[in-house]
C-alpha cells in the first residue's frame, strides 16, 4: 500500500481497483483543443515568418566580404568573381574609435584579386608604366596614364600608398611583424605614406587592432576548423564506436543487469581513479621543469591550450575536481547500497521491457530527425531574418563636418551639398539596415524565430516522452507477457499521441517554453548590466536567475510524469499534472530514494561509456601511445576532436539511455498505481515482477509463501 496514508485527504485519494482497466485507454478523446489550435496557428505564422525571411533575406551579406558600393567580393556569376579579397586603402584610418562603433573603416574599401605584396607610393608609380599598371590593380575603374596624381587623390581614384599585406578572414592586412623588438611591415621599420612623409610601421598597429576587434578569436577559430578537417573520419568513428558501446551495454542489461551494474558502478571508480593517477603522474613529472610552477592566474588567458599542460597547478586542480567527484560517488554508493537491490529490480524489468519492445531504441533517431529539422529552420530563418536589411551609406570625413555620420546616396554624392560643404568626405557603405515598416518590426520577428524554437523543440521532445510512455505502459499493464503486449506498441502509441493530445503537448511544452524565453531575456540582461556598478540590481537578476532555473527544471519534471499519466489515461494536461504530482507525493520516500537512485545509476552508465572512449581519444589523438603515433593527424589543438568525441558520445549514450530512462519513469508510475490499485489477491493481484514484489516484501495470494 501507498506510504503514509495521512497524505491521502492532502493529496488526493488513491486509485481504486477498475477490473475493466487493461493499461492504456484506447477509447478517448482529444485533449487541450484550444492549445492545439493555437499551436497550429503559431506553426503557420512561423512558416509565413520563414516565407517572408527568405524572400527579404540574402546569407550572401554573412558569407562575403562587402566592398564601399556594398557589392559582394568574390560572389559568382558577377565580375567580382575573381576578386575574392577586400582591399583598404588606408588601413591606418581604421583606429578611429568610431570604427568600434559602427563597425566600419572611414576609408574606401575595394574587391581585389590579391593583396599588394610590395611598398610603393603613387607618386612613384606613376613614374614607373609597369609600377602603374600594377598599381592600378588597387584603384578604382577609370584611372587612365593621361591623369595627373591631384586629380587621381581628389577624385579617391586610387590610395596613397601601398603597404605588403597578407589575407586574412578574406581581407588585406598589413603584413605585421617584430624584429629585435622593432615592429615590421615587410621587411622595413619605416615606410612613406605616399605624401614623402616617413611614418613607423607601428603607426600601421592600432588600424590593424581595430580592423581585427576579434582577430585573436578568428585565428583560434581558422585552427579549429583546421584540425576538424584533418580528424573528422576519426571523429566520426569515435562516435561510432560510442554508438556500438552504448547498443552492447543495453544489450548486456537485458541479459545481464545486476552483474552488469555492478560491473558498471565498479568500473567507474576505476576510470575516475585512473584519471587522479594520470594526474598526479603528470604532476609530478613537470616538478623541476622550468615555468611549471607558474600560476593559472600569472599565465592568463592563452590561445594555446596545450601551454596549460605544461603547468602543475593545472593537473593539480584536474586531480583535486577527479578526486572530489571520486568521494562523492563512494560516499553516495555506501549510503543508498539497501536500495540499490531495489533499483536494480527496476532496471531489470525496464530491461524485459525495452526487449520486449525493441523498436523503442530507435525511436531517438525519429527524435533526432524532428529536432534537427526544427534547428535547421530556426538557423536559416534566423540567416535570412538578420541578412534582409537594405545596403545603408553614410558620409565619412577625417575633418569637422556637420553632414559626419548622415545618410547618402553614392550615385549623386560628387554633385550633392554635402560634398561641396565637405570636400573631403567621402559616402560609403556603413552597414545593412531600412526604415520600412519590415525593418521596423525585424527584432520582432527575430523573437517570435526564437519563441516557435523553443516551443516546437520542446513540443518534439514531449511527443517523444508520450509515445515511449504510452509503449511501456502497455507492457506493464499486461497480465500475460507477452502475449498482452499489443502489436507495434511504439506506432500505437505514436499515433494516440498524434490523434488525441497534439493540444496537450502543445500545452506544456509552451509552459516551459515560455520560462525558457524567460531565462534566455534574464541572460541578455545580464550581460548588458555587467559593467553596471549597481549591486542591487545584480544581485536581483541572480536571484530571478536561480528561481527560473529551478522553476524550469520542476517543470520538466512535472511535464514528464504527465505526459505519461496521458499516454495511460488520455486525460487533458491539468488533470494528468495533477494526478501524477499527488501520487508521487503519495509516495514521496520511493520517489526521493527508489527513482532518484535508479537515475543515478544510469547516469554512471553514461558516465562509463563517456570515460571509456574519451581514455582511448586521448590516447589516440595525443600520440601518448607509439601504436598510433604514426597514424593520428597532427593537430594545432589535439583537445578538439577529443572534447568533439567526449561530447558526441554523451549525446549517443544519453539518446540510446533517455528510452531507458522513459521507461524507468513509466514503470516507475506504474508500479506505484499497480499498489495502489491492486492489493495481491486472487481478484486483485500484483501485476508487477516476481523479484520486485520479493524486495518489497509483497506477494500475490495464490503464491507460496516465502
Amino acid at each position: 500500500m501507498p506510504e503514509d496514508g495521512e497524505y491521502y485527504g492532502k493529496h488526493g485519494e488513491p486509485r481504486k481497483y477498475d477490473p475493466a482497466f487493461k493499461g492504456p485507454i484506447h477509447n478517448r478523446s482529444c485533449t487541450d483543443i484550444v492549445c492545439c489550435i493555437l499551436f497550429i496557428v503559431a506553426i503557420l505564422g512561423y512558416i509565413a515568418v520563414g516565407i517572408l525571411a527568405w524572400s527579404q533575406g540574402d546569407p550572401r551579406k554573412a558569407i562575403y566580404p562587402t566592398d564601399s558600393r556594398g557589392q559582394f567580393c568574390g560572389q559568382a556569376g558577377t565580375p567580382l568573381e575573381t576578386k575574392r579579397l577586400l582591399f583598404y586603402f588606408n588601413i591606418m584610418k581604421c583606429a578611429s574609435p568610431m570604427v568600434l562603433l559602427e563597425f566600419q573603416c572611414p576609408t574606401t574599401q575595394m574587391c581585389v584579386e590579391k593583396c599588394p605584396d610590395r611598398f610603393m607610393t603613387l607618386v612613384k608609380a606613376y613614374t614607373n608604366k609597369n609600377d602603374f599598371d600594377y598599381y592600378k590593380s588597387f584603384c578604382k575603374e577609370g584611372v587612365t596614364n593621361t591623369m595627373g596624381i591631384p586629380e587621381i587623390l581628389k577624385l579617391g581614384l586610387c590610395p596613397a600608398m601601398l603597404t605588403p599585406s597578407k589575407s586574412f578572414t578574406r581581407r588585406c592586412f598589413p603584413a605585421l611583424g617584430q624584429k629585435g623588438g622593432v615592429i615590421m611591415v615587410g621587411n622595413n621599420s619605416h615606410f612613406d605614406d605616399g605624401t614623402g612623409t616617413m611614418r613607423e610601421a607601428k603607426d600601421l598597429v592600432n588600424g590593424v587592432k581595430n580592423a581585427t576587434v576579434v582577430i585573436e578569436a578568428r585565428q583560434v577559430v581558422m585552427k579549429i576548423f583546421e584540425d576538424y578537417t584533418q580528424s573528422w573520419y576519426w571523429i566520426l568513428l569515435g562516435l561510432v564506436i560510442a554508438m556500438l558501446t552504448s547498443l552492447l551495454f543495453i544489450v548486456l542489461l537485458r541479459y545481464l543487469a545486476g552483474i552488469m551494474v555492478w560491473v558498471m558502478i565498479a568500473m567507474v571508480i576505476v576510470v575516475i581513479g585512473y584519471g587522479i593517477f594520470h594526474c598526479y603522474m603528470e604532476y609530478a613529472a613537470l616538478k623541476g621543469e622550468p615555468g611549471a610552477d607558474v600560476t593559472l592566474q600569472e599565465i592568463g588567458f592563452q590561445t594555446d591550450f596545450a601551454v596549460y599542460l605544461q603547468i602543475r597547478q593545472t593537473w593539480l586542480a584536474f586531480m583535486i575536481i577527479l578526486a572530489i567527484v571520486e568521494v562523492i560517488i563512494i560516499l553516495l554508493l555506501i549510503f543508498l547500497r539497501k536500495r540499490i537491490l531495489l533499483a536494480i529490480a527496476l532496471i531489470k524489468e525496464a530491461s524485459r521491457a525495452v526487449g520486449h519492445v525493441m523498436c523503442s531504441l530507435f525511436y531517438p533517431l525519429f527524435t533526432f530527425v524532428l529536432l534537427a529539422m526544427v534547428i535547421a529552420y530556426w538557423a536559416v530563418t534566423a540567416v535570412f531574418l538578420s541578412t534582409s536589411n537594405e545596403p545603408v551609406y553614410k558620409v565619412f570625413n577625417e575633418t569637422v563636418c556637420e553632414h559626419s555620420r548622415r545618410t547618402c546616396d553614392p550615385a549623386n554624392y560628387t554633385t550633392s551639398p554635402m560634398k561641396k560643404e565637405c570636400p573631403d568626405s567621402q559616402c560609403l557603405f556603413a552597414f545593412y539596415g531600412g526604415e520600412t515598416v519590415y525593418h521596423k518590426y525585424l527584432i520582432g520577428l527575430q523573437f517570435y524565430n526564437v519563441f516557435l524554437f523553443f516551443w516546437c523543440a520542446n513540443f518534439v521532445t514531449a511527443l517523444g516522452q508520450m509515445t515511449l510512455a504510452g509503449a511501456f505502459a502497455s507492457y506493464y499493464w499486461a497480465f500475460n507477457k507477452p502475449a498482452d503486449i499489443p502489436a507495434f506498441p511504439v506506432f500505437s502509441s505514436l499515433g494516440r499521441s498524434l490523434r488525441y493530445h497534439t493540444g496537450t503537448l502543445a500545452f506544456g511544452s509552451l509552459i516551459l517554453s515560455i520560462i525558457q524565453i524567460i531565462r534566455v531575456l534574464l541572460e541578455y540582461l545580464d550581460h548588458k548590466l555587467k559593467g553596471a556598478q549597481n549591486k542591487f540590481a545584480k544581485f536581483l537578476l541572480c536571484c530571478l536567475k536561480c528561481c527560473f532555473w529551478c522553476l524550469e527544471k520542476f517543470i520538466k519534471f512535472l511535464n514528464r510524469n504527465a505526459y505519461i499519466m496521458v499516454a495511460i489515461y488520455g486525460k487533458n494536461f491539468c488533470t494528468s499534472a495533477r494526478d501524477a504530482f499527488f501520487l508521487l507525493m503519495r509516495n514521496m520516500i520511493r520517489v526521493a530514494v527508489l527513482d532518484k537512485v535508479t537515475d543515478f545509476l544510469l547516469f554512471l552508465g553514461k558516465l562509463l561509456i563517456v570515460g571509456l572512449v574519451g581514455i582511448f581519444a586521448f590516447f589516440f589523438f595525443s600520440g601518448r601511445v607509439k601504436a598510433f603515433e604514426n597514424t593520428a593527424p597532427h593537430l594545432h589543438y589535439y583537445w578538439v576532436p577529443i572534447l568533439t568525441v567526449v561530447i558526441g558520445s554523451y549525446l549517443i549514450a544519453h539518446g540510446f539511455f533517455s528510452v531507458y530512462a522513459m521507461c524507468v519513469d513509466t514503470l516507475f508510475l506504474c508500479f506505484l498505481e499497480d499498489l495502489e490499485r491492486n492489493d495481491g489477491s486472487p481478484e486483485r493481484p500484483y501485476l508487477m515482477p516476481e523479484k520486485l514484489r520479493s524486495i518489497l516484501n509483497k506477494k500475490n495470494k495464490t503464491e507460496p509463501a516465502q
